[in-house]
């Protein structure tokens, strides 16, 4: 398991509401290795997001066992998982979840700042993803001064601060234009190709065409998965 990122066995979330259980998701059986850029897709009811949030361990499984970067914790406690989620993973938006007042790069700042890195430290860090997505010289802007491209760059740069060995990406071109759209998709292409394991949730075919891999969900398990041919053979 030392190349994987993410695995999954059975993994499996039900809710109770009243008298009737929700089966959401229903056994899924799941490998991500380091260095994929996979999207999964489904329509509204598959399932997609509640397992989004629990391979980002915003949540726990009803049943099944879930690794994460070779860690187990589909058992562990909320305050565990907390501390795996923040050391582990970022996360970027569709609706960039931005301090309006706060410059780009107190925005990037703030998980070191929860982490406890020292104000010199978490500068230099913070600038250095600010320069990585592009907006080098939109430090001092504040969101309500940027396009919703750039507020979106901003966020990826926040989400990559403190060096997770997952980005997961929940419908981050939501609230994109189709041009603009483009743009963050190409900006998380070179993320991947210079290393970085992403999983993009969403459900525009067009998005999940820029991962190299798809994994499709239908009533809470896995219907389809294959690699994208046309992104692999231009790599």
């Amino acid at each position: 398991m030392d190349d994987l990122i993410i695995r999954t066995e059975g993994l499996t979330k039900d809710y109770v509401l009243g008298a009737e259980t929700v089966h959401a998701v229903r056994g899924v059986d799941l490998d991500i290795r380091r260095g994929e850029f996979v999207a999964v897709m489904g329509p509204s009811g598959s399932g997609k997001s509640t397992f989004m949030n629990m391979i980002g361990c915003l949540d726990t499984p009803t049943a099944g066992k879930y690794w994460l970067n070779g860690q187990l914790v589909s058992e562990l406690s909320d305050d565990r998982l907390a501390r795996v989620r923040n050391k582990e993973i970022g996360f970027v938006f569709q609706t960039f979840n931005l301090l309006p007042r706060a410059s780009a790069r107190h925005n990037v700042e703030l998980p070191l700042i929860y982490a406890g890195v020292g104000s010199k430290e978490r500068r230099r860090r913070a600038e250095e993803k600010l320069e990585l997505v592009g907006l080098g010289d939109r430090m001092d802007h504040k969101p309500p001064e940027m396009s919703g491209g750039q507020r979106q760059r901003v966020a990826i740069a926040r989400a990559l601060v403190n060096e997770p060995a997952l980005l997961l990406a929940d419908e981050p071109t939501g609230n994109l234009d189709s041009v603009t759209s483009g743009d963050v998709m190409a900006q998380l292409a070179d993320l991947n190709e210079h290393g970085q394991t992403i999983v993009l949730v969403t459900h525009e075919h067009d998005i999940a065409a820029c991962a190299r891999r798809q994994v499709h969900l239908k009533d809470g398990i896995v219907e389809q998965d294959f690699a994208n041919a046309a992104v692999e053979s231009a790599i």
